[in-house]
């Protein structure tokens, strides 16, 4: 059975287009949504009618925490993930906050386990971001597979014959064996945002102005129109990342000492 896995998808709403048809392309069967829904995009709404859907025939989709920023605190969040959700809030349905408030922090079946963040505490959104957390997040789950996103990076971690965990790098095209006595967690990328130096599925990247004067926008064309992300533009959706500035925000935060508030 062809399982697809699809993380941190954050309203793109093209990108899970092009993620959906790669899947059905490759013969997936079964689709698992790992959370992170909403945020930053700007089609909320559709993206989480089409994941409703899914779920409605059988799919996986549990809670990320941007899903969950939408009912509750969101401070902990970034300036520009925090306002992404702020926009959010009001252009989903009651319907469709309804599905967003109903899902699981996790998903366990008798051999996997599929959540967003950390199965160790997942309220947490603790990040599985060094093989000591993903050793706890595998104990946690107490099953032979785990499955997560959150990281908004692919990596798969197998466990060794010490049963430590060891980072693989997936590589397109070539097949990792993966033995049924080790314990194997999965960290599923990121659909609309990827941070690994990878662009979404687009046709090409370009750059546009914004509605809002002065205001340059990083944007993708994917199957219709580019969209910028500037908040106050009315046509647009909120701040959108690239992994350049992802990178930037590093270099900044290293040189100036001060913490980086997470999206």
């Amino acid at each position: 059975m062809v399982l697809a896995l699809l993380a941190d998808i954050h309203a793109n709403l093209e990108a899970l287009s092009a993620c959906l048809a790669h899947a059905r392309e490759r013969g997936a069967v079964r689709l698992a949504f790992l959370g992170d829904l909403v945020g930053y995009g700007a089609d909320p709404g559709a993206v989480v009618d089409i994941v409703a859907e899914h779920a409605a025939h059988g799919a996986v989709a549990v809670l990320g925490n941007h899903d969950a920023a939408i009912f509750g605190d969101d401070a902990y969040l970034n300036d520009s993930a925090a306002a992404a959700i702020e926009w959010t809030r009001t252009v989903l349905t009651p319907a469709q906050r309804a599905f967003l408030e109903a899902l699981p922090l996790a998903v366990h079946e008798e051999r996997a386990c599929f959540v967003h963040a950390s199965a160790a505490m997942p309220g947490r959104w603790d990040y599985v971001d060094s093989p000591r957390a993903a050793e706890r997040s595998s104990r946690a789950a107490e099953r032979p597979y785990t499955f997560s996103g959150h990281v908004h990076d692919q990596l798969l971690y197998g466990s060794d014959a010490l049963d430590r965990m060891v980072p693989f790098r997936p590589r397109p095209g070539v097949s990792i064996p993966v033995a049924a006595h080790r314990s194997w967690l999965v960290l599923a990328g990121s659909v609309g945002q990827p941070r690994d130096g990878t662009r979404p599925p687009m046709r090409s990247p370009t750059w546009r102005r914004c509605a809002s004067p002065s205001i340059a926008c990083p944007t993708t064309t994917i199957a219709r129109r580019a969209r910028c992300a500037r908040r106050d533009c009315p046509r647009c959706s909120p701040i959108a990342w690239s992994a350049a500035y992802e990178r930037h925000r590093r270099i900044v935060g290293r040189r100036s000492g001060r913490p980086l508030r997470r999206g």
